[in-house]
């Protein structure tokens, strides 16, 4: 089966692009916007809307397979790539990338993922990570429609893993409605909540971080208060953007300290802090993460710290998973480019002991959202984001969905 056509098309994602420096400066919030002027290289303003760009492949038996190309909410924030404003790559893509895909025949993704994934501009680096991204997505479809498969099953045998048979756990995120959301989350049993969104020491976490510990301390009473029964125990995962090193002035003791007393509000939950700091650099952000995760090994603490910023990349995931710095990794998906990528960094994960999980962000599509569950079903990641979007009821429809689905065709 043979690629004959490329066709693509603009489209939304699920949220905006967020500039997180500025936000992370004291923006003012101004409804669901901010005030104030961005300050990260291609922003307009602080929040803007987010976009996608669809790649569609039209198949020699007429099938049309598609995959969307969309970038991280916090674009241009941590070494990532800038802002993917859809317009000013259609023309990279219809110039460029469908000289190369059509006429190609789909044997095998992995190959035809990888020579995509390698792709260089003319200054030698590689092309946009949201254009790896899409572009692998729709190879993927390509593939699995070509030899009448489920995606999943693709993955499976090409990098010769085994299906799972029961659901990954789901993680879900609140966003700015981090009570409301809360409650949504635990009517539908989900397994790893809240995230709860504090990019901000002074109006979130608090100046020595006691605003996170009232909600740390809130979210557990409010499990309690809706009764799910005593099964239900879901995990603590709260993204914290850095902002416990900026209140603890990066002191090591001092945020151990700060992370074990939050564990110990949370408990019987398992608590899992993401991005405790960002020394905005990779190697400073992995020998910091380390003596705080050998700090946390000290104490004998419960907490389990998650890599995020600076933690982008395939290389950059081996990193981090080498120097045993964290207990989990965020493969935030459209950070790695092509989805080979992915694959590859969860299984790369699982071999050497540490935590997978397979990220992304709100600022994706439906779309990718679901090929993101046929990686997870054939790599077995530790959970997966419920995505796009901050409203919890579509991004977990969406993923927790496309999984009974595709487990009831495998079974």
């Amino acid at each position: 089966m043979k690629i004959v056509d490329v066709v693509t098309s603009c489209g939304l994602t699920g949220f905006y692009f967020d500039d997180q420096r500025a936000i992370k400066g004291d923006a003012v919030q101004d409804g669901f916007t901010y005030k104030g002027d961005s300050v990260t290289d291609g922003f307009t303003a602080i929040r803007q809307q987010g976009e996608s760009l669809s790649i569609m492949l039209k198949l020699e038996d007429g099938q049309v397979a598609y995959g969307d190309c969309a970038a991280v909410q916090y674009s241009g924030a941590g070494g990532r790539d800038p802002l993917f404003l859809a317009k000013d790559f259609q023309p990279i893509v219809e110039q460029k990338i469908t000289p190369i895909l059509k006429g190609k025949e789909l044997n095998s993704f992995k190959d035809l993922a990888e020579e995509i994934d390698s792709l260089k501009k003319e200054n030698g680096k590689p092309i946009h990570t949201a254009l790896r991204y899409g572009i692998t997505q729709a190879i993927l479809d390509a593939v699995a429609k070509s030899k009448k498969m489920t995606m999943a099953e693709v993955i499976a045998k090409e990098y010769n893993t085994e299906l799972c048979t029961e659901p990954i756990p789901v993680f879900s995120q609140t966003g700015d409605e981090r009570y409301m959301n809360v409650d949504k989350m635990i009517i539908k049993g989900v397994d790893v909540m809240p995230h709860g969104l504090i990019n901000n020491v002074k109006h979130k976490l608090g100046n020595n971080g006691e605003k996170l510990k009232e909600y740390v301390a809130w979210l557990k009473k409010r499990v309690q208060d809706l009764d799910r029964g005593e099964d239900y125990l879901p995990i603590f995962h709260i993204d914290v953007y850095g902002t416990i090193g900026i209140a603890f002035d990066y002191d090591i003791d001092k945020m151990a300290d700060y992370l074990d007393s939050l564990g110990e509000i949370a408990a019987p939950h398992t608590l899992r802090i993401e991005g405790p700091m960002d020394m905005e650099e990779k190697q400073l952000q992995i020998k910091k993460l380390k003596e705080l995760y050998d700090k946390l090994q000290q104490k004998g603490s419960n907490v389990e710290i998650v890599a995020d910023e600076w933690c982008n990349t395939f290389e950059d995931i081996k990193d981090f998973a080498d120097h045993k710095c964290c207990h989990m990794a965020q493969i935030k998906a459209p950070d790695l480019g092509g989805i080979n990528n992915i694959i590859e960094a969860v299984l790369y994960c699982k071999e050497n002991n540490v935590g997978a999980y397979l990220g992304g962000t709100c600022n994706e599509t439906d779309r990718a959202a679901q090929i993101a569950v046929h990686i997870a079903l054939a790599t077995n990641p530790d959970q997966i984001l419920a995505k796009p979007g901050m409203g919890v009821d579509e991004g977990l429809m969406i993923v927790k969905n496309e999984m009974a689905r595709t487990l009831a065709l495998l079974k």
